[in-house]
């Protein structure tokens, strides 16, 4: 019998673009097949590049590392599938992505071991030790990176998700599954709605969701291509559950409509018959604060010294285009409500607040635009080319690394605002929102960043306080990356 358990889908990030369908061409077992054979290759390309990076380290620093080479990577390729395959990582079953972050350094460490094990045993005096810890961080993150890719390649395939039935109440079934949809990485992809025991279906509710709505005779006969059922009420009685158990499904959900209260990983508790959620506000306990200061300098110092020369360069070519000073500092609202100064290069123009007042005051659209994103898709007041080019790669923000370094900010939280931004909020947020130092980056810069308004904003940022971890703000920093690139929403 499949186990019964709650679950919450969380809200999660990215939509797959469309493309050649394969899932409903295969049967469950070889999509899981297909899939995992995927990300197994996916793994094996990381560590062949990993392998020729190292390859050229040892050449460079010990010639007589080459012939131990080969057997190093056969066993960290063997100790890194198993590990990884241990960590539930080569399927579509465990698809929230910060989770499968979690999973991924998680396997890499315990692959590592493996390999020091391996060296300590066969090649004590090897020169590799350090190939093998600069490695497994490259693994990471290039890993999370080639993931990435072939889970939207699964995706446009619709092999990534198991096929899915939606069972309750028609209103629930109908938001789970227009949820789902809208979600597809997260694994789930509605195929069918069953009808209730009395078989009372709105008839129109089918047509709208475009989902069939079929009876559990029916649902008997697809069975062999049903993978999940998901009781989408969160109601769940007993007869209902002996007769899905019947079903030949590999996991049924219980799910909980729990996006007002912003949760991510909730610790289940047990009592007797109930089963209830634990939600803690992690960030807010000191030694979370202390962890997460300390991980702030160990990133931002060698940030800075890398950064140094290109501010120095950026702040010539400000001055070039336009007369007066390559930085400005502006007042922010920072934890427990300190006003700060936060810095950045210039990329306006030193008139920047005359030529933003006149413009709005010719262009009602734009003041309407202003009004809601506190941002101008054409803004007068950038200086052309090169404060274009700082704003779209962000590269403006690097100045802020200063205010890391303070201690006024944090590299992972949410972005500190002006007193006019601020204030747009209602006073239980502005208060949630300063009891956390502000970040250099953060979850609304790498999802919708300015193209999600004050109500996108409030959700993002509040997700990202309630649901604080290490492993929330390591994915939000990989993250990061391909936003800038991207250049989604910078303006």
């Amino acid at each position: 019998m499949p186990d019964i358990v709650t679950t919450l889908v969380p809200a999660s990030i990215g939509m797959a673009k469309p493309g050649r369908q394969l899932g409903a061409s295969v049967t469950p077992a070889q999509r899981r097949r297909l899939v995992a054979a995927a990300l197994l290759i996916g793994d094996l390309v990381t560590l062949t590049i990993v392998a020729g990076i190292l390859q050229l380290g040892a050449a460079v620093a010990a010639s007589d590392t080459d012939a131990n080479m080969a057997s190093l990577i056969l066993v960290w390729a063997l100790a890194l599938c198993g590990a990884l395959a241990g960590f539930s990582l080569y399927g579509s079953e465990r698809a929230e992505p910060v989770d499968r972050l979690r999973r991924r350094t998680l396997g890499n460490l315990v692959a590592a071991a493996v390999v020091f094990a391996w060296l300590a045993v066969e090649q004590p005096t090897s020169h590799l030790w350090g190939f093998v810890v600069a490695g497994a961080g490259l693994i990471v993150v290039l890993g999370y990176y080639i993931e990435a890719l072939i889970r939207g390649a699964l995706l446009r395939r619709q092999l990534w998700t198991a096929p899915t039935v939606l069972y309750g109440t028609m209103p629930a079934c109908l938001a789970l599954a227009r949820d789902l949809v809208s979600r597809p990485e997260l694994g789930l992809r509605p195929i069918a709605i069953l009808a209730d025991e009395e078989g009372v279906v709105p008839p129109d509710a089918a047509d709208a969701a475009e989902f069939p709505v079929i009876t559990p005779v029916q649902a008997n006969i697809m069975s062999p291509r049903i993978e999940v059922a998901l009781c989408a009420s969160g109601d769940l009685h007993v007869e209902q559950a002996d007769w899905l158990a019947r079903l030949p499904l590999r996991q049924i959900f219980v799910v909980h409509d729990a996006s007002t209260l912003q949760v991510l990983n909730p610790q289940l508790r047990a009592m007797g018959g109930l089963l209830g959620l634990e939600l803690r506000s992690a960030i807010h306990m000191p030694r979370n604060l202390r962890l997460k200061r300390m991980l702030d300098l160990v990133v931002a110092i060698p940030l800075a010294v890398l950064a140094l020369p290109v501010v120095a360069v950026l702040a010539l070519a400000v001055k070039m285009v336009d007369n007066g000073p390559a930085f400005y500092a502006q007042p922010r609202v920072g934890r427990n409500g300190h006003v700060f100064k936060v810095y950045k290069l210039r990329s306006m123009y030193a008139d920047a607040e005359a030529r933003l007042a006149a413009h709005l005051a010719a262009d009602s659209a734009a003041r309407q635009e202003w009004e809601r994103f506190f941002k101008l898709s054409n803004d007068p007041r950038i200086l052309p080319r090169i404060g274009q080019f700082i704003r779209r790669s962000s590269l403006d923000e690097l100045p802020q690394l200063w205010n890391v370094l303070r201690g006024d900010m944090s590299i992972v939280g949410p972005r500190p605002f002006p007193a006019y931004h601020n204030q747009c909020f209602d006073t239980a947020f502005q208060a949630l929102r300063t009891s956390v130092p502000p970040g250099l980056t953060g979850l609304w810069q790498v999802t919708d960043r300015s193209d999600g308004d004050l109500a996108v904003q409030k959700r993002q940022d509040s997700f990202y306080i309630h649901n604080w971890s290490f492993w929330l703000d390591f994915y939000v920093l990989l993250q990061t990356l391909p936003a800038v690139l991207h250049g989604r929403g910078a303006k």
